[in-house]
Parts: structure tokens; sequence; C-alpha cells
């Protein structure tokens, strides 16, 4: 009898394990289709990015409420300051109820997305975000923030790329700009340094995100093909 009830209690623990497995496999599979049908989103969204004028927008409901992630002002050419990745301007595109100022490719990794204005809890979970400079395609220094996702979705794939490889940028006059990564490495959350250094005049940008254990941050520097 004793054995009847240990050999009926290991097949019950056995149908849990496999129920839960496939629930488990179910789950991911579901997440990489989620994460794919994002990625062909985006990527149709940078093919078709200042191909047509613009449209006149008034911020979502996300953009009125929304913090930027770090209260860090922006700093245009002309030395003024506007708040924390936002822009001037009234004429936008959006994308997923976000504005637009430009988009980011980067072969290498097959990556491909808009990046929105500001960098706020909410918009980078949608794609990339300008955290601080000037904007994309501006002399000086734009630091722009996405999120390490375990599927290599946003900058998921940065810790693949290497001194020498290139990385695209559109801004909103449908002007790209090749950028040449010439300095990797990482550091802590606490250090802002990389945002406010010297460009001696030329553009770059800095992409930021975290490593894999979310101890520190991935930091990449890019600069103009000249």
């Amino acid at each position: 009898m004793k054995e009847e009830k240990f050999g009926n209690l290991l097949t019950a623990i056995l149908i849990v394990v496999i129920v839960g497995l496939f629930a488990l496999i179910g789950f991911f599979v579901f997440q990489t289709i989620i994460s794919n049908k994002d990625a062909k989103e985006a990527a149709t969204f940078v093919n078709k990015y200042a191909e047509e004028p613009t449209q006149e927008v008034t911020p979502t409901q996300n953009e009125e409420v929304e913090e930027n992630i770090e209260d860090i002002p922006i700093i245009d050419v002309n030395g003024n300051q506007t708040p924390g990745g936002q822009s001037s301007g009234t004429k936008k595109t959006q994308y997923k109820g976000f504005n637009v100022v430009g988009t980011i490719r980067i072969p290498k990794i097959n990556l491909s997305y808009p990046i929105l204005e500001r960098a706020t809890t909410k918009s980078i979970e949608k794609s990339v975000a300008v955290l601080y400079g000037p904007g994309p395609n501006q002399i000086g220094n734009t630091v722009i923030v996405g999120h390490n996702y375990r599927d290599g979705s946003l900058f998921g794939s940065n810790d693949k790329l290497k001194l020498g490889d290139k990385v695209y940028i559109k801004d909103p006059t449908g002007t790209e700009i090749k950028y040449n990564i010439y300095n990797i490495y990482t550091t802590s959350p606490e250090d802002g340094d990389y945002m406010i250094r010297d460009t001696n005049g030329k553009r770059e940008i800095s992409l930021s995100t975290c490593t894999d254990n979310s101890k520190e941050r991935l930091i990449i520097w890019a600069v103009e093909e000249q």
C-alpha cells in the first residue's frame, strides 16, 4: 500500500513538473513572438521615418504625466537648456504614443529602432530614448538610453559590439550620419561624467544600458565618421 501511495505521489510530481515545463516553454515562445513582432514594427517605422512630412501633434497623456527618468537638462549647441530629453517645436512624428526625434540602426546586431524624445519610465519600455544632449546628429554628445532585455531586443545585444562597429543615426530632416564606435566600458549607475564630456565640436553619441546583472552600466561612445 505504501509503495502504491509513493508511486502515485511520484506520478503527481512528474505531472506537475511536465505541466510547469510546458508552461515555461510556452511563456518563452510567447515572449519571443511578441519581441519579434515589436522588432519588426520598429524596423518598419525606421525604414519609413523622415520619408513623409511630420505631422503636428499634441502631447499624449503619457508625455504629459511622465517624469523624466533622470532630472538632467538638455544643453543645445548655443548653451541653452531645455527639460531633460525634450526638444522645442510642435511638429513631431510619434511611435506608440511618444514623440520621435530620430532613428538608430546598428547592422552588426541587427538593431533598428526609433529614438524617442524623452527617456521616461514608460517611453523606454517601447523604444530607446534621448537621456541627455542636444539631440540626434547635433554637435556635442547625445546620450541614448535603452533597456537590456534578455531576448536581445532594444539594447540587449550591445555587449556584442566591438570597437570600429558602425552606428547610423537619422534625424527628422532625413539626414543619416554614420558613427564609429571608439570606446566601450562599464561603470557604476552613479557615474554620469560621460554625459557632459567635451566632444571638441564633433557629433558624438553615447549608448547607455545596464549590464546583465543590472549592477553596472555598459557605455558605448561613437563619433561621426569623417
